[in-house]
């Protein structure tokens, strides 16, 4: 009874031990919207490719905008925002309408996201307090714009995956595990 007394003790101390020996990042704001955009990136990009091309022009609602549209929403956002945070200029705007064909939507995505990835490796903290004009001439911190940026991401792939169960489509995320 004893030593399975100890090695439950074992099992319990072991991943605080193992994250003590790890040093704290230097920079966790910054590399916390990296995760959240390696995450980010993987799910959109395939939510993205996995609605059928017939259905790029679906709106739920007549209010709402179609999936196309919210795939050049989509890069659009990641280029101004990942721009505004790190200083990079963006891409030259793309001529895409929401009447394109797919594949150029799914790319529009992609690039913007590969934008984010360049852009953003070398963001570090040391200037999370700095002004960055973004809508309207309004300012906010590079650490907000960050915020709105994880936001926006988190936004538009829940609108994606709406869109994809409305279209009998199971989102990346839900799909079962691979073994």
């Amino acid at each position: 009874m004893k030593s399975l007394h100890s090695v439950t003790l074992l099992l319990a101390v072991l991943p605080a031990f193992a994250a003590a020996q790890t040093p704290p990042s230097t920079n966790p704001v910054s590399d916390a919207l990296r995760l959240g955009l390696t995450r980010s990136s993987k799910n959109m990009i395939a939510a993205a490719e996995a609605m059928p091309a017939d259905k790029f022009s679906f709106k739920p609602t007549p209010g709402q905008m179609t999936f196309a549209h919210l795939a050049l929403h989509i890069a659009e956002s990641n280029n101004l925002f990942c721009s505004k945070v790190s200083g990079v200029a963006a891409p030259e705007a793309s001529k895409l309408t929401e009447t394109d064909p797919k594949e150029k939507l799914v790319a529009a995505v992609k690039e913007s996201f590969d934008f984010c990835s360049s852009s953003l490796a070398k963001v570090d903290d040391s200037h999370l307090a700095d002004s960055i004009p973004l809508f309207n001439g309004r300012s906010f911190s590079r650490a907000a714009v960050m915020f709105i940026l994880y936001g926006s991401w988190s936004d538009h792939y829940s609108e994606e995956a709406f869109y994809l169960r409305l279209n009998g489509v199971l989102p990346p995320t839900a799909q079962p595990a691979a073994h």
